[in-house]
Protein backbone atom coordinates (compact mmCIF):
# COMPACT_ATOMS: atom_id res chain seq x y z
CA UNK A 1 0.00 0.00 0.00
CA UNK A 2 1.74 3.54 -0.89
CA UNK A 3 1.97 5.96 1.55
CA UNK A 4 -0.01 9.08 1.34
CA UNK A 5 1.91 12.55 1.78
CA UNK A 6 -1.27 14.53 3.89
CA UNK A 7 1.32 17.32 5.09
CA UNK A 8 1.83 20.51 3.73
CA UNK A 9 5.25 20.41 3.53
CA UNK A 10 5.79 23.73 4.76
CA UNK A 11 9.22 23.39 7.05
CA UNK A 12 8.71 23.84 10.74
CA UNK A 13 9.68 26.89 11.80
CA UNK A 14 10.93 27.57 15.61
CA UNK A 15 9.00 30.94 15.25
CA UNK A 16 5.30 31.14 16.01
CA UNK A 17 3.22 32.04 12.53
CA UNK A 18 0.66 34.45 12.36
CA UNK A 19 -1.25 36.25 9.52
CA UNK A 20 -0.73 39.42 8.40
CA UNK A 21 -3.23 42.15 6.56
CA UNK A 22 -1.77 45.19 4.76
CA UNK A 23 -4.48 47.36 3.76
CA UNK A 24 -3.68 51.20 2.05
CA UNK A 25 -5.29 54.00 -0.03
CA UNK A 26 -2.16 54.92 -1.88
CA UNK A 27 -2.22 57.98 -3.96
CA UNK A 28 -0.12 58.69 -7.37
CA UNK A 29 1.12 62.46 -7.46
CA UNK A 30 1.54 62.53 -10.90
CA UNK A 31 0.41 60.75 -14.46
CA UNK A 32 1.01 56.64 -14.18
CA UNK A 33 1.81 53.90 -17.27
CA UNK A 34 1.37 50.58 -16.24
CA UNK A 35 0.87 49.16 -19.21
CA UNK A 36 -2.11 46.53 -21.02
CA UNK A 37 -1.81 46.49 -24.68
CA UNK A 38 -1.33 47.98 -27.62
CA UNK A 39 -3.87 49.50 -29.62
CA UNK A 40 -3.51 51.53 -32.93
CA UNK A 41 -0.34 52.79 -32.25
CA UNK A 42 -1.40 53.54 -29.09
CA UNK A 43 0.39 52.13 -25.49
CA UNK A 44 -2.83 51.35 -23.48
CA UNK A 45 -3.13 51.35 -19.43
CA UNK A 46 -5.33 48.75 -17.87
CA UNK A 47 -8.94 49.69 -16.93
CA UNK A 48 -11.84 47.84 -15.72
CA UNK A 49 -15.95 48.53 -15.85
CA UNK A 50 -17.66 49.00 -12.67
CA UNK A 51 -21.40 49.15 -12.51
CA UNK A 52 -21.82 52.02 -9.78
CA UNK A 53 -25.66 52.38 -9.18
CA UNK A 54 -27.22 52.61 -12.33
CA UNK A 55 -24.24 53.52 -14.72
CA UNK A 56 -21.02 51.94 -16.09
CA UNK A 57 -18.30 53.46 -15.41
CA UNK A 58 -14.56 52.85 -16.26
CA UNK A 59 -12.07 53.31 -14.03
CA UNK A 60 -8.61 52.74 -14.45
CA UNK A 61 -6.71 49.85 -12.85
CA UNK A 62 -3.38 49.55 -10.51
CA UNK A 63 -3.10 45.43 -10.61
CA UNK A 64 -2.22 43.99 -8.31
CA UNK A 65 -0.28 41.48 -10.07
CA UNK A 66 1.69 44.15 -11.46
CA UNK A 67 1.99 45.43 -8.22
CA UNK A 68 3.02 41.97 -6.86
CA UNK A 69 5.81 41.99 -10.04
CA UNK A 70 7.33 45.36 -8.65
CA UNK A 71 7.42 44.09 -5.06
CA UNK A 72 9.50 41.16 -5.97
CA UNK A 73 11.98 42.93 -7.92
CA UNK A 74 12.64 45.05 -5.34
CA UNK A 75 13.79 42.24 -3.00
CA UNK A 76 15.50 39.95 -6.16
CA UNK A 77 17.33 43.55 -6.74
CA UNK A 78 17.93 44.90 -3.05
CA UNK A 79 21.49 45.44 -1.98
CA UNK A 80 23.51 43.09 0.11
CA UNK A 81 26.12 45.91 1.80
CA UNK A 82 29.19 43.43 3.52
CA UNK A 83 28.79 41.15 -0.38
CA UNK A 84 28.49 44.21 -2.44
CA UNK A 85 26.06 41.95 -4.62
CA UNK A 86 21.99 42.20 -4.97
CA UNK A 87 20.19 39.88 -2.91
CA UNK A 88 19.12 38.09 -6.15
CA UNK A 89 22.41 37.20 -7.32
CA UNK A 90 23.24 36.44 -3.96
CA UNK A 91 20.47 33.65 -4.17
CA UNK A 92 21.33 32.90 -7.31
CA UNK A 93 16.69 33.64 -7.47
CA UNK A 94 15.69 35.99 -10.18
CA UNK A 95 12.96 36.13 -12.97
CA UNK A 96 12.11 33.87 -14.98
CA UNK A 97 14.71 30.99 -12.77
CA UNK A 98 13.09 31.37 -9.39
CA UNK A 99 15.17 29.54 -6.51
CA UNK A 100 12.10 27.79 -4.82
CA UNK A 101 14.22 27.32 -2.06
CA UNK A 102 12.28 27.02 1.50
CA UNK A 103 15.15 29.60 2.89
CA UNK A 104 15.29 32.15 0.66
CA UNK A 105 13.18 35.18 2.28
CA UNK A 106 11.87 36.04 -1.75
CA UNK A 107 10.32 32.60 -2.64
CA UNK A 108 9.46 31.77 1.15
CA UNK A 109 6.11 34.10 0.80
CA UNK A 110 6.06 35.20 -3.09
CA UNK A 111 6.15 31.25 -3.66
CA UNK A 112 8.76 30.17 -6.70
CA UNK A 113 8.69 27.44 -9.12
CA UNK A 114 11.88 24.97 -11.28
CA UNK A 115 9.87 22.99 -13.75
CA UNK A 116 12.92 20.66 -14.98
CA UNK A 117 16.50 20.18 -13.32
CA UNK A 118 18.43 22.81 -13.50
CA UNK A 119 22.29 23.95 -12.92
CA UNK A 120 23.19 27.32 -11.07
CA UNK A 121 26.39 28.60 -10.58
CA UNK A 122 26.47 30.23 -7.39
CA UNK A 123 29.61 32.14 -6.50
CA UNK A 124 31.79 30.24 -9.31
CA UNK A 125 30.23 26.78 -8.23
CA UNK A 126 27.63 24.51 -9.83
CA UNK A 127 24.34 23.82 -7.89
CA UNK A 128 22.01 21.27 -9.14
CA UNK A 129 17.84 22.02 -8.31
CA UNK A 130 15.76 19.64 -8.71
CA UNK A 131 12.13 20.24 -10.39
CA UNK A 132 10.33 22.27 -7.03
CA UNK A 133 7.03 24.04 -6.47
CA UNK A 134 7.31 26.83 -3.42
CA UNK A 135 3.27 27.96 -3.12
CA UNK A 136 3.43 31.90 -2.45
CA UNK A 137 1.61 32.87 1.24
CA UNK A 138 1.31 36.24 0.11
CA UNK A 139 -1.67 37.66 -2.11
CA UNK A 140 -2.73 40.97 -3.48
CA UNK A 141 -5.80 42.54 -3.71
CA UNK A 142 -7.59 45.79 -4.68
CA UNK A 143 -6.26 48.38 -7.00
CA UNK A 144 -9.19 49.62 -8.89
CA UNK A 145 -9.23 53.48 -8.46
CA UNK A 146 -11.60 55.65 -6.35
CA UNK A 147 -12.41 58.46 -9.09
CA UNK A 148 -13.87 57.58 -12.25
CA UNK A 149 -11.55 59.38 -14.08
CA UNK A 150 -11.02 57.83 -17.45
CA UNK A 151 -6.77 57.66 -18.91
CA UNK A 152 -5.31 60.66 -20.51
CA UNK A 153 -3.57 60.59 -23.98
CA UNK A 154 -0.53 61.95 -24.71
CA UNK A 155 1.75 62.28 -27.68
CA UNK A 156 5.36 61.24 -27.01
CA UNK A 157 8.21 60.62 -30.02
CA UNK A 158 11.30 58.86 -29.18
CA UNK A 159 14.01 60.80 -30.61
CA UNK A 160 17.45 58.64 -31.64
CA UNK A 161 20.25 59.51 -28.73
CA UNK A 162 23.15 62.09 -31.03
CA UNK A 163 23.04 65.76 -30.22
CA UNK A 164 23.29 66.65 -34.00
CA UNK A 165 22.01 64.92 -37.14
CA UNK A 166 22.46 65.32 -41.06
CA UNK A 167 19.11 65.63 -43.21
CA UNK A 168 18.19 62.27 -44.16
CA UNK A 169 19.27 60.68 -40.72
CA UNK A 170 17.01 59.16 -38.35
CA UNK A 171 13.41 60.78 -37.54
CA UNK A 172 12.32 60.47 -34.87
CA UNK A 173 9.25 57.84 -34.14
CA UNK A 174 6.03 59.61 -32.94
CA UNK A 175 4.11 57.31 -30.82
CA UNK A 176 0.65 57.82 -28.30
CA UNK A 177 0.52 56.80 -24.66
CA UNK A 178 -2.38 56.35 -22.08
CA UNK A 179 -1.80 57.67 -18.50
CA UNK A 180 -3.59 57.32 -15.45
CA UNK A 181 -4.30 60.97 -14.51
CA UNK A 182 -2.44 62.43 -11.14
CA UNK A 183 -3.88 62.16 -7.72
CA UNK A 184 -6.26 59.09 -8.13
CA UNK A 185 -6.37 57.05 -5.48
CA UNK A 186 -5.92 53.32 -5.11
CA UNK A 187 -6.91 51.09 -1.99
CA UNK A 188 -5.01 48.05 -2.26
CA UNK A 189 -4.76 45.10 0.08
CA UNK A 190 -1.71 42.71 0.55
CA UNK A 191 -2.51 38.93 3.08
CA UNK A 192 -0.03 36.98 4.37
CA UNK A 193 -0.90 33.43 5.39
CA UNK A 194 0.53 31.79 8.10
CA UNK A 195 4.46 33.39 8.16
CA UNK A 196 6.05 33.97 10.94
CA UNK A 197 7.79 37.90 12.01
CA UNK A 198 10.97 37.23 9.73
CA UNK A 199 9.31 35.56 7.20
CA UNK A 200 7.23 38.79 7.21
CA UNK A 201 10.01 41.03 7.07
CA UNK A 202 10.67 40.55 3.41
CA UNK A 203 7.17 41.66 3.17
CA UNK A 204 7.06 44.91 4.49
CA UNK A 205 10.57 45.97 3.19
CA UNK A 206 9.10 44.99 -0.34
CA UNK A 207 5.38 46.80 0.53
CA UNK A 208 7.98 50.24 1.37
CA UNK A 209 10.35 49.82 -1.13
CA UNK A 210 7.93 49.69 -4.24
CA UNK A 211 6.29 52.50 -3.67
CA UNK A 212 9.07 54.75 -5.39
CA UNK A 213 8.91 52.38 -8.24
CA UNK A 214 5.41 51.62 -9.35
CA UNK A 215 4.65 52.26 -12.54
CA UNK A 216 6.79 51.63 -16.18
CA UNK A 217 8.46 54.11 -17.75
CA UNK A 218 8.59 57.45 -16.37
CA UNK A 219 7.69 59.07 -13.95
CA UNK A 220 6.93 56.55 -11.31
CA UNK A 221 5.87 56.47 -7.62
CA UNK A 222 3.28 56.37 -5.53
CA UNK A 223 2.49 57.39 -1.80
CA UNK A 224 -0.13 56.32 1.03
CA UNK A 225 -2.61 59.12 0.98
CA UNK A 226 -3.00 60.92 4.04
CA UNK A 227 -5.96 62.53 6.14
CA UNK A 228 -6.99 63.53 9.65
CA UNK A 229 -7.62 59.76 11.46
CA UNK A 230 -8.31 59.95 15.59
CA UNK A 231 -7.61 63.91 15.36
CA UNK A 232 -4.36 63.31 13.68
CA UNK A 233 -3.25 63.43 10.14
CA UNK A 234 -1.72 60.31 9.41
CA UNK A 235 -1.54 58.04 6.50
CA UNK A 236 -4.74 55.40 5.47
CA UNK A 237 -3.07 52.12 6.30
CA UNK A 238 -3.82 49.19 8.56
CA UNK A 239 -1.24 46.43 9.63
CA UNK A 240 -3.23 43.70 11.35
CA UNK A 241 -1.54 40.81 12.53
CA UNK A 242 -3.51 37.82 14.31
CA UNK A 243 -4.62 33.90 14.51
CA UNK A 244 -8.63 35.05 14.40
CA UNK A 245 -9.29 37.43 12.00
CA UNK A 246 -11.15 40.05 14.73
CA UNK A 247 -10.98 43.42 12.79
CA UNK A 248 -13.37 44.49 9.64
CA UNK A 249 -11.58 45.07 6.55
CA UNK A 250 -11.21 47.94 5.42
CA UNK A 251 -11.50 47.36 1.52
CA UNK A 252 -12.88 50.11 -0.37
CA UNK A 253 -15.85 49.02 -2.78
CA UNK A 254 -15.26 49.51 -6.41
CA UNK A 255 -18.74 50.91 -6.88
CA UNK A 256 -17.83 53.83 -5.45
CA UNK A 257 -16.58 56.68 -7.12
CA UNK A 258 -16.94 59.79 -3.98
CA UNK A 259 -13.01 59.97 -2.60
CA UNK A 260 -15.45 61.55 0.70
CA UNK A 261 -17.44 58.24 1.06
CA UNK A 262 -13.84 55.79 0.58
CA UNK A 263 -12.07 57.58 3.08
CA UNK A 264 -14.81 57.21 5.49
CA UNK A 265 -15.54 53.83 4.53
CA UNK A 266 -11.86 52.91 4.75
CA UNK A 267 -11.91 55.05 8.10
CA UNK A 268 -14.76 53.73 9.61
CA UNK A 269 -13.47 49.90 9.34
CA UNK A 270 -9.92 50.49 10.08
CA UNK A 271 -11.11 51.64 13.49
CA UNK A 272 -13.83 48.88 14.07
CA UNK A 273 -11.98 45.53 15.48
CA UNK A 274 -14.36 43.08 17.32
CA UNK A 275 -17.43 44.87 17.79
CA UNK A 276 -15.74 48.12 19.85
CA UNK A 277 -14.65 51.43 17.90
CA UNK A 278 -11.38 52.48 18.63
CA UNK A 279 -9.78 55.92 20.13
CA UNK A 280 -6.19 54.55 19.61
CA UNK A 281 -3.80 53.71 17.18
CA UNK A 282 -2.62 50.69 18.42
CA UNK A 283 -4.93 47.78 19.78
CA UNK A 284 -4.63 44.06 20.44
CA UNK A 285 -7.55 41.58 21.51
CA UNK A 286 -6.57 39.20 24.07
CA UNK A 287 -7.99 35.34 24.82
CA UNK A 288 -7.07 32.72 27.41
CA UNK A 289 -3.94 34.70 28.31
CA UNK A 290 -2.90 34.94 24.79
CA UNK A 291 -3.01 37.95 21.81
CA UNK A 292 -5.33 36.57 18.80
CA UNK A 293 -5.38 40.07 17.44
CA UNK A 294 -3.33 43.24 16.84
CA UNK A 295 -4.05 46.09 14.64
CA UNK A 296 -1.72 49.17 14.07
CA UNK A 297 -3.20 52.10 12.49
CA UNK A 298 -2.14 55.26 10.37
CA UNK A 299 1.73 56.72 11.55
CA UNK A 300 1.89 53.39 14.30
CA UNK A 301 1.18 50.78 11.26
CA UNK A 302 3.83 52.55 9.08
CA UNK A 303 6.18 52.69 11.99
CA UNK A 304 5.56 48.62 12.56
CA UNK A 305 6.29 48.20 8.85
CA UNK A 306 8.94 50.46 8.76
CA UNK A 307 10.79 48.15 12.11
CA UNK A 308 9.98 44.92 10.10
CA UNK A 309 11.88 46.94 7.22
CA UNK A 310 14.64 47.64 9.15
CA UNK A 311 14.88 44.54 10.56
CA UNK A 312 15.48 42.88 7.05
CA UNK A 313 17.88 45.18 6.04
CA UNK A 314 19.67 44.39 9.33
CA UNK A 315 19.68 41.02 8.47
CA UNK A 316 19.28 39.42 5.47
CA UNK A 317 20.80 43.01 3.21
CA UNK A 318 23.39 43.35 6.20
Amino acid sequence: MATIQVKSGLQKSEQARFHFDVYAILEAPQELYFGHETQVNVNMVETVRITAGDDVVEKCYLSPTKRRGVERRSLIWAPVRSAGVLLGDKLACGIPHTCAQPNCPICAVYGGLITSKTDVEIDGKTETRVPTTTVGRLVHGGGVAVQAIEPSEKQRAMHPSTLHRESGSQTPMPFKRQYNEPSLLYPVYNHCMSVTDSEFQAVAYAFLDAMARLGAGNPKGVRIYQVEMLSVKQPLLVLDRYMAPLGKRPIISPSLTSTSDAIQSFVDDALMVYGEKLSTSEHSVPRNEQIVFERWIGDKALKKLQDYAADFATGRLA
